[in-house]
């Protein structure tokens, strides 16, 4: 594995296992409204396009269907008052992350998450280590992956270029947003995708375990 200084890392699938609070807020919106729900493995294939687009999967019709609006509006209410319920780092990751810090290397985040939830996930989970937490701000001007926007904007935060910079993420919008931000890309193999998949969608480079980031 080459040796990086900076590491800009997705959160779902990535650093954090979210897919049941991801999946129970899904649930509790489309039940509210009066919609079937789905199984988790169902979510965990809406997911990695940003909270809006995993609404629009899980509802029938999208954004076309009456109650979309609604609904997506419950869901968003929901899950910021319940992602820490099951949410929990991957086995592995907080040592890796401080071993990296320890290094000198800086650390970010990039998501299709909410801002806040984005930072707030990671003020609650890596309050020593994640530098920069930058997630979906429309009003910012900071569309969402796989535009390069998140990733330039976590770069200029940290006070850094991309010369020595990689991008670690678990799917193909995660490989798109490397190559959109021309930075190469570690793709892992715990997350929301499998191999042959991310394989299907460019990926190059592998990773089983946290761990492998320090070889």
């Amino acid at each position: 594995m080459n040796s990086f200084d900076t590491y800009i890392f997705d959160l779902d699938g990535t650093l954090l296992d979210t897919l049941g609070d991801l999946a129970a807020s899904v649930n509790h919106a489309l039940r509210t409204h009066g919609l079937p729900e789905h199984s988790i493995d169902d979510v965990r294939r809406f997911v990695g396009n940003g909270v809006r687009k995993l609404m629009e999967r899980a509802v029938p019709d999208g954004a076309g269907n009456p109650l979309f609006d609604e609904t997506f509006a419950t869901f968003r209410q929901y899950y910021m008052a319940h992602s820490l319920d099951t949410t929990r780092p991957y086995e592995g990751i907080p040592e890796t992350l401080e071993a990296l810090k320890a290094r000198g290397c800086h650390l970010a985040v990039v998501s299709n998450k909410m801002m806040a939830a984005t930072q707030e996930l990671c003020y609650h989970f890596f309050p020593s280590t994640i530098e920069v937490a930058i997630g979906e701000d429309e009003a910012a001007g900071i569309r969402r992956k796989p535009a390069p926007d998140t990733v330039f904007a976590a770069l200029k935060a940290l006070g850094v270029g991309k010369e020595d910079a990689v991008y670690v993420g678990d799917s193909d919008v995660d490989i798109q947003t490397a190559r959109n931000a021309g930075i190469p890309c570690i793709s892992v193999l715990w997350g929301f995708r499998d191999r042959d998949f991310l394989l299907q969608n460019g990926a190059e480079t592998f990773i089983s375990t946290p761990s492998e980031l320090l070889l």
